[in-house]
């Protein structure tokens, strides 16, 4: 498919025929991070940064039997947490916000994680995209598109958008996907993007999505790459 789709009412018919043909491939899509509170979920996905779900799980249940609330994880030391994340890579970064975010939300929310946006993205080591992860996953809202690795690379293969910046990435989502779906977007999109559009090799031959897709910036059987021109970047601010 290599015609442009102009019109919002083609962009979100595409978009629903996409969201309905992962929705069958994969029905069980969920986020992959083990967790039994949204407190848990926020530690967990601090920690998923450059780091794989895997890894996480098999670090959370030591660290939140050792310190099962906000309270108990803002009294430990840095050292103390650095020992038990350190698998997780970044640790002494992590392990600071970590510590400052439980500190944060014992002294401002009661040891309760906060419901909104701008509160959760006031905690130490908490993005948009981590604030996304826990409102969906944790409370049910369905305020923002969850925008990895995986999402990027596969909205724009798609050409769903030109961008690179996750926030541009997932207002460009929010803006085709109807806001009921975007919790299980992120989920359905980053299991397509482990189990067939991979980075490296992407197995077209077996995408439910082959005849929807651009494939911008996939490499053809002869080395060239696709879309090139098609993909914005833009500076830090």
């Amino acid at each position: 498919m290599n015609r442009s789709i102009h019109s919002k009412k083609q962009q979100r018919e595409r978009a629903e025929a996409i969201t309905v043909r992962l929705t069958s491939a994969y029905p069980h899509a969920r986020c992959s991070l083990d967790f039994e509170s949204p407190f848990q979920l926020l530690i967990a996905t601090i920690l998923s940064a450059q780091c794989t779900d895997k890894r996480v799980n098999s670090v959370t249940p030591d660290l939140f039997h050792r310190w099962p609330t906000p309270k108990a994880m803002a009294d430990a030391s840095q050292a103390q947490i650095e020992a038990v994340i350190h698998s997780t890579g970044f640790f002494r970064a992590k392990a600071k916000n970590i510590r400052g975010c439980c500190q944060k939300l014992t002294a401002q929310y009661g040891g309760e994680v906060p419901r909104s946006m701008p509160e959760l993205v006031s905690l130490p080591g908490v993005g948009r995209k981590t604030a996304n992860v826990v409102l969906g996953s944790g409370f049910g809202q369905a305020v923002g598109v969850v925008v990895d690795t995986h999402v990027g690379r596969i909205a724009r293969r798609l050409r769903l958008t030109r961008h690179v910046n996750p926030v541009q990435v997932e207002h460009d989502l929010a803006a085709v996907f109807p806001q009921q779906h975007w919790i299980a977007l992120s989920h359905l999109i980053i299991e397509h993007g482990r189990t067939v559009c991979q980075a490296r090799t992407p197995h077209c031959e077996a995408c439910v999505l082959a005849d929807l897709c651009p494939r911008v910036g996939v490499k053809t059987a002869t080395g060239a790459t696709t879309g090139r021109n098609t993909i914005q970047k833009t500076r830090k601010s």
